[in-house]
């Protein structure tokens, strides 16, 4: 494996794909001068990229003229920023209190047993991304998922994967 030389080891490194860096530098141009414009910047970049990329990290904290390391700091602290893509589609099952009584584990085990993927993984095809979270705030309908922006109530094994396939 060739060595970086002094010159390449200090340039940001740029994501990949040009379009991706046209993305980042409308986003950062949004935000020039604003200082705590980090979450947001990150925020934008992933809604418009689905993820986050070392490359675009890097990208992002050459544009807003902050250490890698700060901009790296910030997106795996926020559980929020997501560091390896995701599906086309986002299962989130919610395992809080209320969903936890009332048989989200049974949930999850029968949408990752359907899928064939582990609790944060996306299926082969890369089609779905199966996650628990700590709360979606529907409480008053647990058990309760989520599939992209659609929340789905009051869910049995068979109606969650139900759900899913509809897809």
């Amino acid at each position: 494996m060739k060595k970086p030389t002094a010159k390449t080891a200090t340039k940001p490194a740029a994501p990949k794909r040009p379009d991706d860096r046209a993305v980042i530098a409308k986003v950062i141009e949004h935000y020039a001068g604003n200082k705590g414009a980090v979450i947001p910047v990150l925020q934008e970049v992933q809604a418009a990229l689905g993820w986050l990329s070392q490359d675009s990290l890097r990208a992002v904290a050459a544009g807003l003229s902050i250490p890698d390391s700060q901009i790296y700091g910030v997106a795996t602290f926020y559980t929020q920023f997501r560091l390896k893509p995701v599906g086309k589609h986002l299962v989130r099952v919610c395992h809080g209190t209320a969903c936890h009584v009332s048989g989200a584990g049974k949930i999850s085990e029968a949408l990752q047993s359907s899928m064939g993927v582990g609790d944060g993984q996306t299926t082969a095809d890369g089609k779905f991304t199966v996650e628990s979270v700590a709360c979606l705030g529907c409480c008053s309908l647990a058990p309760v998922m989520m599939i992209d922006n659609e929340t789905y109530g009051r869910l049995t094994p068979d109606s969650s994967q139900k759900a899913v396939k509809e897809f």
